[in-house]
């Protein structure tokens, strides 16, 4: 195409698209929605319990009524196709999720993130059809309201995964394009020829191969750009069209009561040439504007950028305190699972991550830590997790080991920021392989029934050979999920255990939640103890303090004797007798004054 703007021929957005609204009938669709909920499973009395003072919970500190809604949240990573199936057709969706939502109340979550849940031909759904209408599958747009309406009744929020980086080819708007049809006609990316000079995969500056982000139209007889495959083309976000589009949609979901969005691949927005694919100037300026006018529209929403690069480059989406509210610390993850793992987990596929390890002297959850302060940013910009949808599961990863997971549940939630927890992870959720992506985001497991409790149907979605090709095949599912629940990985099971691994996630947000040091505020130190065979992370404000130690290896260690000796600090979390002075292999405990 033209090289006359640059931009009309480079750039990337996302849309999500199709059908018409219907109207909102609520108030009866609610009541009968929430009638119709199965609550959650109570949690019975387990005959073993770990030793847990309740000194370590002390009344709810108050919220200043300036700290934003989200600092210090809790956030549950829900892929709405595989959490709850209402209607027993294999699929989950909103009213399965609303039924849920005692359970998600009761484990002590704030905010729930969606991923894409509007009309798309993939399975994923970061490849929209439709700017305004729910996913069918899911369910109608009633039955969206509805369960936005029975969270906030819970005080749980809403935030949608908004993809504004690229569109479906199969979208409208593309077609129109793809005929030269105006406006449409530079709604996307296009140039004559395939360049020769540099152009590669947008997250891996090393590599040089056009053909992986221009793709051919056969009809237009062009390229066009896409960042993310050939069915997923790149929106042009200096079209002013595109840019006020972008703008009614989010505007369109906020005033439907949707509490912010987590915005899908936020460094690819701007290219200006094969050496600014990522991380541009125009990129932070467009997240500006967006931000700026989602604020003027609901001042209290909340944008979260998936920036999957290095601390520094995360930072730059903060926009000096006028873009994003929150950005990932993809870091911390991979962290963890060096500690955990003795390496860095799995490559970053969607991103730029130097996961090389810290000198040997350097903690390495202290490194990362320190690096979030170095950042210029605050200290509650950044938000720890574990895995994500895009990553194999950290059970997976861990090889099942419950223990180990412990050790990574009590890192994740001492660490400042607000937390994300992806759906299964408070019970251990593995998967069969990694030979797909579906196997990351396969269904919830809850009971011991025949579909674990997702699914009243024979099959599960996972189970379908011709809804999403190219699923490679499906039977790693029966003998994946029968090993799970010969493990006892469902919800059902971890509640009637005091020591399980779902146990220790609900004290470990419950003291989030209620001590103040835990907070952005509070202080953080993790040091190596015992030759680096124990961890020890204390976190301290204003004269409370809570001690988290954890045991790095298979062999028993001895406890620091000042903690033991220290008469001021009660129990938290302990699972060997109250007086032990040794921590098991894989074992963790805690203190607070």
């Amino acid at each position: 195409m033209a090289t006359t703007n640059l931009r009309t021929a480079l750039s990337p957005v996302a849309a999500k698209c199709r059908r018409a609204l219907p109207s909102l009938a609520l108030a009866a669709l609610l009541s009968a929605l929430l009638s119709a909920c199965n609550p959650a499973p109570e949690t019975s009395k387990a005959i073993t319990a770990p030793v847990i003072s309740q000194s370590a919970s002390p009344a709810t500190t108050a919220v200043s009524a300036t700290k934003p809604w989200w600092q210090d949240a809790v956030f549950y990573q829900i892929w709405p196709r595989s959490f709850a199936d209402s209607n027993g057709d294999g699929t989950g969706d909103f009213n399965g999720i609303a039924q849920k939502l005692p359970y998600l109340a009761d484990l002590g979550v704030n905010a729930l993130w969606l991923t894409p849940m509007f009309e798309a031909p993939s399975y994923h759904g970061y490849d929209f059809t439709e700017f305004y209408q729910v996913e069918k599958d899911y369910g109608s747009q009633q039955e969206f309201k509805a369960l936005i309406d029975a969270a906030k009744a819970k005080n749980i929020r809403i935030i949608l995964d908004l993809v504004i980086n690229h569109i479906s080819d199969q979208h409208d708007w593309f077609k129109r394009s793809a005929a030269g049809e105006a406006p449409y006609k530079d709604y996307f990316i296009w140039r004559k020829d395939l360049p020769t000079d540099g152009w590669g995969p947008a997250w891996d500056a090393s590599k040089t191969d056009p053909k992986v982000v221009w793709h051919y139209h056969e009809g237009r007889k062009e390229y066009y750009y896409a960042a993310f495959g050939a069915s997923q083309p790149d929106l042009n976000l200096t079209h002013p069209d595109v840019v006020a589009e972008m703008k009614k949609m989010a505007k369109y979901w906020l005033d439907l009561g949707v509490a912010g969005f987590r915005l899908d691949a936020v460094r690819y927005a701007i290219e200006t040439g094969p050496d600014g694919q990522a991380d541009t100037a125009e990129t932070i300026e467009y997240w500006k504007d967006f931000t700026q006018y989602v604020k003027s529209v609901q001042p209290d929403a909340m944008l979260v950028g998936e920036a999957w690069a290095d601390l520094p480059v995360a930072a730059k989406y903060a926009g000096d305190g006028k873009a994003l509210d929150a950005g990932f610390d993809f870091e911390f993850g991979y962290k963890v699972l060096e500690l955990l793992q003795g390496n860095g987990g799995v490559k970053a596929e969607f991103g730029t991550m130097n996961t090389a390890g810290a000198a040997a002297s350097e903690q390495l959850l202290q490194v990362n830590f320190n690096a979030r302060k170095a950042a210029g940013v605050p200290m509650g910009y950044f938000s720890p997790f574990l895995t994500n949808h895009d990553q194999p599961r950290i059970g997976w990863q861990l090889q099942g080991d419950l223990n180990k997971a412990k050790l990574a549940a009590a890192m994740l939630l001492t660490s400042p920021g607000s937390t994300y927890l992806y759906y299964g992870e408070e019970i251990g959720l593995s998967q069969a392989s990694d030979a797909e992506h579906i196997q990351r985001r396969a269904p919830m497991l809850w009971d011991q029934s025949p579909q674990a409790g997702f699914t009243t149907a024979a099959n599960a979605w996972v189970q379908s050979d011709k809804l999403f090709p190219p699923q490679r095949e499906t039977s790693w599912w029966t003998p994946f999920l029968q090993a799970q629940l010969a493990a006892k990985v469902t919800v059902a099971d971890q509640q009637q255990d005091a020591k399980s691994l779902w146990s220790l996630y609900k004290f470990l947000i419950r003291q989030k939640q209620q001590r103040a040091e835990f907070g952005v505020a509070g202080s953080y130190e993790a040091k190596t103890l015992n030759d680096g065979k124990l961890l020890q992370i204390s976190r301290e404000l204003a004269g409370k303090k809570s001690v988290f130690v954890l045991n790095l290896s298979a062999a028993p260690q001895a406890l620091p004797a000042e903690l033991l000796q220290d008469s001021s600090l009660q129990n938290g979390w302990n699972e060997a007798e109250a007086n032990s002075t040794q921590l098991a292999g894989w074992q963790l405990r805690s203190w607070s004054n």
